[in-house]
């Protein structure tokens, strides 16, 4: 399912857009262009020779100077607007996501697909190692299964690794009013998806109600310098940056310290010393990031920050307070917030996609990822051993689990 608001473009959004192909989404080069003139009409109908005297760079200038491919660029846009290819926000619109407005650079625009209310409820970034260990892999799914239970939309940059594992917790409700509560933030065009076999993890997304950004024109291929623009817009849409496992070159650190630049509170997973893949973790908590172990610490902490809110009506829970008016207004889910205790006693029934049968449950949930040989088993669920075979081939067969070496784990 597809969500956008399809429109005509004004004369203003067709100078946006002008200038933002022109200057090749150059940030700087828009801001200075906005402030000098006063508006994006005016910037675009200025001579090269202005341009060039505000220190505009060549290739810019080049662009300018050829104002019929900028109108035809446009006019693809705005066909591909009319048939619901995308959506398009303005910054001077009152869905735009008011947090980007408070940070450094906003950008003048962002291009969507799904369901672009999303932009403007409580966010809660989850980032990463695109190479996780397998616990780590468990730890970001688990995570954010909860705290999209708890109401919040879990943003992330779409790469391989903690960044899908994030989106896949967050779709993976069996509540139909807490599905699809998530954003994925593109280091390319709206058009191109990258990773190239990420295809099915972006059509998930759209389709489960979530919504996928981008500030860059369609057509615009990965790049280096493109990914941390992604991040800066996962940390400027979220209240806070949970980073679950990186190492000490992660780009997640980057979106950490924009987090941290931002005002926002940072949170980490511990792990071995000797993890290399946690250095960075690590490192963060050293430099004063807050350590967890359970997202409800991350709930808590949030929560000490925002205002009150009024319990709401259960009939209301699919409509969470939209943060329109207050960056830091904590959504209304309808639901009381899940206590540790809660998740605790609470009976695991799916796994991603996978149905877990009621009595295969008490020895899926006795399951890790690092893995558990049949004695380890044994020990911990009372099980006889033919039971216990009989119930990880069931397991196995509807792979939810995996085997390794005679060691057990989960998929």
């Amino acid at each position: 399912m597809m969500t956008v608001a399809t429109f005509i473009l004004s004369d203003e959004q067709r100078a946006i857009l002008a200038l933002w192909f022109e200057l090749n989404a150059s940030l700087s080069s828009y801001h200075k262009l906005i402030h000098h003139y006063g508006g994006a009409q005016l910037a675009w109908q200025a001579g090269v020779e202005s341009w060039r005297q505000l220190g505009i760079h060549h290739s810019h200038l080049a662009r300018h100077e050829h104002p019929e491919q900028t109108r035809a660029s446009i006019d693809t846009i705005q066909q591909a607007l009319i048939e619901e290819k995308y959506g398009l926000l303005f910054a001077d619109q009152p869905n735009y996501p008011t947090q980007l407005l408070g940070i450094y650079d906003p950008p003048p625009l962002l291009f969507y697909r799904g369901n672009s209310e999303l932009l403007c409820w409580a966010q809660i970034a989850i980032v990463g190692s695109r190479k996780p260990t397998a616990h780590a892999q468990k730890i970001t799914f688990d995570i954010a299964q909860y705290l999209a239970q708890a109401g919040y939309v879990i943003t992330s940059g779409l790469a391989i690794g903690v960044d899908k594992r994030a989106h896949l917790g967050a779709l993976a409700q069996t509540d139909v009013a807490f599905q699809g509560r998530t954003v994925g933030v593109m280091g390319t065009g709206i058009d191109v998806n990258y990773p190239n076999h990420h295809d099915k993890l972006f059509s998930q997304i759209i389709e489960q109600g979530g919504c996928i950004i981008s500030e860059l024109l369609p057509h615009t291929l990965p790049h280096k310098h493109t990914f941390p623009r992604r991040n800066r817009l996962v940390a400027g849409l979220s209240l806070a940056t949970i980073v679950t496992e990186a190492t000490i070159n992660s780009g997640s650190l980057i979106t950490a310290r924009l987090t941290s630049e931002q005002g926002k509170q940072v949170f980490a997973i511990p792990s071995h010393i000797d993890n290399a893949n946690a250095e960075g973790c690590h490192h963060l908590i050293r430099e004063g990031a807050t350590l967890i172990y359970h997202p409800q610490q991350v709930l808590d902490d949030i929560s000490v920050q925002l205002p009150s809110q009024p319990q709401q009506q259960t009939d209301n829970r699919s409509n969470p307070q939209s943060l329109n008016q207050s960056v830091s207004t904590p959504p209304i889910t309808g639901k009381k917030m899940i206590k540790s205790e809660q998740v605790r006693s609470e009976k695991i029934t799916t796994v991603a996609s996978i149905s877990i049968p009621e009595h295969l449950i008490p020895l899926f949930d006795k399951l890790d990822w690092r893995g558990q040989d049949l004695d380890a088993l044994i020990l911990v669920t009372d099980l006889a051993p033919a039971q216990l075979i009989g119930q990880l081939m069931e397991l196995e067969l509807l792979g939810a689990v995996t085997v390794q070496g005679g060691r057990y784990s989960r998929v």
